[in-house]
């Protein structure tokens, strides 16, 4: 369960920033929604099912998901898929000669088998300038390692790494190193990172394979699908075939590398997923007719292969988080999906979902509390800055997408007079 994240000094965000899944303590206007968005998750700690991130374009939302995907790809490859000379892929904060050099702040708060972990690191482009782990097994937090420039201090709860300082490159995180050499806090910490889903709106590439793998192995395939009609989307029934690479035809004009790549990604077999609809004569449905996923809308191929990671991570509490949640989907689907999450219902396991979103019908206080709204504002110099509308002095019976529209939360875009960018225009 995700607690919190800080990210500093990386993209657009110059200054420390966090996203907190704390609950406040604050009422809605509805008994119901405090009941199904929140969640008990220890004797003293609330926390929220799910949090929307609202921002203009190029504001830093998209950075935000990219935070949380590198620092989740860097604690799981960096031991093991990297050499001493091979650069780390942080991006400092650019427009500022006092922090392109300086490294970049990671760090993630999280309870893990009821105890509350907070690991992170700070990262150069050549080496690791700071990393620590700490736990918190009763009341007070304990420090199980810290690393700086004077070496690896552990303490004796974190024995498992004693031993492995002098294995650890400059350009690799202690944690990853001990993980790889059987760890057992470790490895369960960098097993929960694994578990973070990330998902972009815009490209489902990423996760499309995961959808029909487990679609295909029978996983969630009667939960998709029981999704996809609950949807309304006039499919009437899905199912798989697997398909003869031998019989896969490419174009003659395709590079011999593309070719090979592409026939390499076919090694493990091919699904090809189709949809049934009802076939109608007149008034009656008569017959049925088959389709391949292809053929769907774009809004429809993207409920389908959205379904496998949102499904998965219901079905195991994991966190998903969701850049462009709305793209290609109507207002009432991207609701529908949300509302999964906020609802013990249909989120048993206390799943978490945080998205960016320029989905406006989302903004209502008969959805969210306003604790789980945030938003990204960019300043005149470039730097990116996160805060939550309950940071702010609301009503909880005001008009949250009214008022943002009109700017009273900040974030939004400012639009000059566009017709000025019109030839002949004054």
């Amino acid at each position: 369960m995700l607690i919190e994240f800080t990210v500093g000094n990386f993209r657009s965000f110059k200054e420390p920033v966090t996203l907190s899944m704390v609950a406040g303590k604050i009422k809605s206007r509805n008994p119901e929604i405090d009941k199904n968005n929140t969640f008990k998750a220890q004797e003293d700690l609330t926390l929220l099912t799910s949090a929307p991130v609202y921002g203009a374009n190029a504001s830093g939302k998209s950075n935000l998901i990219s935070a949380v995907a590198f620092m989740r790809e860097f604690i799981i490859t960096s031991s093991k898929e990297s050499q001493s000379s091979d650069p780390i892929r942080v991006v400092p904060f650019s427009l500022s000669a006092l922090t392109e050099t300086k490294p970049s702040f990671f760090e993630m708060v999280f309870l893990m088998d009821g105890t509350q972990y907070r690991y992170g690191f700070e990262a150069s482009q050549t080496s690791i300038a700071a990393e620590w782990l700490f736990s918190v097994p009763s009341t007070k937090e304990a420090m199980l390692f810290v690393r700086d420039e004077d070496g690896i201090k552990m303490s004796q709860k974190f024995k498992e790494g004693k031993g492995l300082e002098e294995k650890t490159r400059a350009n690799a995180l202690f944690l990853s190193v001990v993980a790889q050499f059987n760890g057992s806090i470790a490895q369960k910490i960098l097993m929960w990172f694994n578990r973070i889903g990330i998902v972009s709106g815009l490209d489902d590439r990423a996760y499309r394979n995961f959808t029909i793998s487990q679609f295909a192995d029978g996983k969630l395939r009667t939960e998709i699908i029981q999704m996809v009609k609950e949807l309304d989307l006039g499919i009437n029934d899905i199912f798989h075939e697997d398909v003869d690479k031998s019989k896969v035809v490419l174009p003659n004009n395709l590079p011999d590398e593309i070719k090979s790549l592409l026939m390499k990604s076919m090694e493990g077999g091919l699904t090809a997923i189709k949809t049934v609809h009802k076939k109608w004569d007149t008034e009656k449905s008569t017959d049925t007719a088959t389709f391949d996923m292809g053929d769907e809308s774009e809004g429809t191929q993207k409920i389908f292969f959205l379904a496998g990671p949102v499904l998965n991570t219901l079905a195991n509490g994991k966190v998903l988080f969701v850049d462009e949640m709305e793209a290609r989907l109507h207002p009432l689907m991207t609701r529908a999906i949300v509302g999964m999450f906020n609802s013990l219902e249909t989120n048993k396991k206390h799943a978490q979902i945080i998205f960016t979103t320029h989905d406006t019908n989302l903004l209502s206080n008969k959805i969210f509390r306003r604790d789980q709204i945030w938003f990204i504002e960019k300043d005149r110099q470039g730097c990116s800055h996160l805060y939550s509308l309950s940071d702010l002095k609301v009503r909880n019976d005001a008009s949250f997408e009214n008022d943002y529209i009109e700017g009273r939360y900040g974030s939004i875009p400012f639009i000059g007079d566009i017709r000025h960018a019109i030839a002949g225009e004054e």
